[in-house]
């Protein structure tokens, strides 16, 4: 059982990460799009159908940070320094974000809490992409530390997959509307959508060729035999859910766009797995590696085994109360 301990603890966090990325996601690509919206009316629209679920989202972020530290120390010791300023901008920015929610209702310019929704959202969501390059690119460790720069992180390949989460965010907050709202903002939602779609897709296509071009332990793992063979149902998976999704958004659609961009997601997940695996810290520090000890690993579980079941059935009910539409000027209250 200790040695399949680490692997538990790598699947839950795993999940968490998924579960912050979709939930969160949505809304966070909401916030991309206010810009975009004709009025303040508009805006209302779109803030009404996230306020029932954008704190609680959260969570997951929360659960994936924890988790990493208590189940992995090692790994949570060697990234934050890695990683620390994106670290730090992403923090930030969800709070400001957050702020700008609640005192957007209540503030006499809501103007200025527009723009810091707008703002926290993309530099969130860009701050997030780039930590995700940071750790597919690789961090370097000696001793069993954090052995390389502040501005390591700082690649043009990190800035690529900041850009590319952050349309992915914006394509799921665009899809999310066409499911939860009526009238021009859903409309214009659509249209957005078809667009943010070819642009998330080339963004895929773009880290898909760099990764095995730049990183001979992803070439490797793509393109040697026999994983080939067992590996190319990803990629044509991927294309398949595109093509759903782009012909769900042509035919109107309401609820099919955000389910595939959620596959979609989730295939682009299945892949940073197979590209990484079982490396925690890549290139170097496996899950083995890294993982407290089994008594700690062991007591923790024990409690995420209680709470994640209930934390899971408060979720799903609450996208349950709240699953209609919005329509203009309407509000779930």
């Amino acid at each position: 059982m200790e040695w399949y301990l680490p692997l538990i603890w790598a699947g839950i966090i795993g999940s968490a990460v998924v579960l912050y990325v979709i939930l969160d996601g949505f809304d966070l690509g909401i916030g991309m799009l206010f810009p975009f919206a004709r009025d303040d009316k508009e805006r209302d629209q779109m803030m009404a159908s996230i306020a029932p679920f954008w704190d609680g989202n959260e969570t997951w972020l929360v659960m994936g940070g924890v988790g990493l530290l208590v189940a992995f120390p090692l790994a949570y010791a060697i990234v934050m320094p890695a990683l620390y300023l994106p670290v730090i901008v992403m923090l930030l920015a969800l709070v400001f974000r957050g702020v700008a929610f609640e005192f957007r209702e209540i503030g006499a310019n809501k103007a200025l809490w527009n723009t810091a929704f707008a703002a926290g959202s993309t530099l969130a969501g860009f701050a997030q992409g780039v930590i995700l390059g940071g750790l597919i690119q690789g961090i370097a460790v000696k001793d069993g530390a954090y052995a390389g720069g502040t501005f390591d992180w700082a690649t043009p390949f990190a800035l690529l997959c900041g850009f590319g989460v952050s349309f992915g965010y914006a394509l799921l907050g665009a899809t999310w509307l066409v499911m939860k709202t009526t009238g021009p903002v859903a409309d214009r939602a659509r249209t957005q959508a078809t667009w943010l779609l070819y642009a998330v897709l080339a963004f895929m296509a773009a880290v898909s060729l760099w990764t095995p071009l730049a990183f001979p332990r992803i070439r490797e793992r793509w393109f040697t035999l026999p994983n080939f063979f067992f590996l190319w149902p990803v990629p044509l998976f991927t294309a398949l859910t595109a093509f759903i999704g782009w012909r769900s958004l042509r035919r109107d659609s309401d609820t099919v766009p955000f389910v595939a961009t959620i596959v979609l997601f989730l295939l682009g997940f299945l892949g940073l797995v197979i590209s990484s695996f079982p490396y925690l810290v890549p290139p170097s520090l496996t899950v083995w590696q890294t993982a407290a000890t089994p008594s700690s690993q062991s007591f923790m579980l024990a409690g995420t085994l209680v709470l994640l079941p209930l934390i899971l059935a408060y979720t799903g009910y609450v996208y349950w109360l709240f699953r209609g539409k919005v329509g203009p000027g309407e509000s779930y209250h």
